[in-house]
């Protein structure tokens, strides 16, 4: 349990870190160094527009990472009938439903000390549990990271393919780049700054295949109506059609969510809060 709560402050932290240092590569390395045309005009200019996108992506993946953070799953466990006695406790702290409750999906969090409705599993990289409250916003969050890191490995191949004159258009140059690179940095043919940036690439490969499987997984779940914590308990759920499970996620205004980060609109869940 210790241990699950030092990865839960070390985890955000380490992706804070590593967002920093994409941003601050992306703006003050890869695109001063990689777009250098003067004949183009300033307000058209390849710099100018890779910028916006990368500012674009960023802001999108940053915005829904708060908004995530900020929409904690409520305590339901204070306006549930818990009954008395260690044993219904005990019940919640296993994850099973108690007796006196009437909300599906339930699941008491250890880490979190709370109730969440629609419990789908616990985010060690916000630091908090996922459910029906910050579902989308979750789920764009990994879209928009994704984005954001297939971004930076494509301005990031663009400059060492530039620095060290090498070509990546044959596949394998990609997969041998970093074992080559570690034996030339340690014969001192490789500049430190390069070999972070050949590091980093690898890094931002694993970051966005991770979040790109793991937003694609959410969505195949949320078609089907179900949650990973269901999944995982085996729990059966009513077949409903996807274009409803959809809209209970995303709301009815899901473009908006899509070009902006803003909290769940228009979603099932709100409308059942304010009523």
């Amino acid at each position: 349990m210790l241990v699950l709560r030092l990865l839960n402050v070390v985890a955000p932290a380490y992706f804070l870190c590593i967002s920093l240092v994409t941003f601050v590569l992306q703006i003050f390395l890869f695109i001063p160094s990689m777009f250098r045309d003067p004949s183009t005009t300033p307000l058209f200019s390849p710099a100018l527009l890779h910028g916006a996108l990368f500012l674009f992506l960023s802001a999108n993946a940053l915005g829904n990472y708060i908004l995530v953070i900020q929409s904690s799953p409520e305590d339901l466990g204070k306006g549930l009938n818990l009954g008395k006695g260690a044993e219904v406790v005990v019940d919640w702290l296993d994850g099973s439903r108690s007796p006196g409750s009437a909300l599906p999906s339930t699941h008491f969090c250890r880490l979190c000390a709370r109730v969440t409705q629609r419990h789908d599993h616990h985010c060690f990289f916000t630091g908090n549990c996922i459910g029906s409250r910050n579902m989308r916003n979750f789920i764009m969050f990994c879209l928009y990271t994704s984005l954001a890191c297939l971004d930076s490995l494509v301005a990031g191949m663009a400059y060492i393919s530039a620095a060290l004159s090498m070509s990546f258009a044959n596949p394998l140059a990609f997969l041998t780049l970093l074992p080559h690179s570690i034996s030339q940095f340690f014969s001192g043919a490789l500049l430190s700054s390069e070999m972070f940036v050949i590091l980093m690439l690898y890094l931002w490969l694993g970051i966005g295949l991770a979040c790109a499987g793991f937003c694609c997984h959410q969505m195949l779940l949320i078609l089907r109506g179900q949650t990973r914590y269901q999944v995982r308990k085996g729990m059966v759920v009513r077949a409903r059609p996807w274009r409803e499970n959809l809209q209970e996620v995303f709301g009815k205004r899901w473009l908006l969510g899509l070009l902006i980060p803003v909290l769940n609109v228009g979603s099932d869940y709100r409308r059942q809060k304010e009523k």
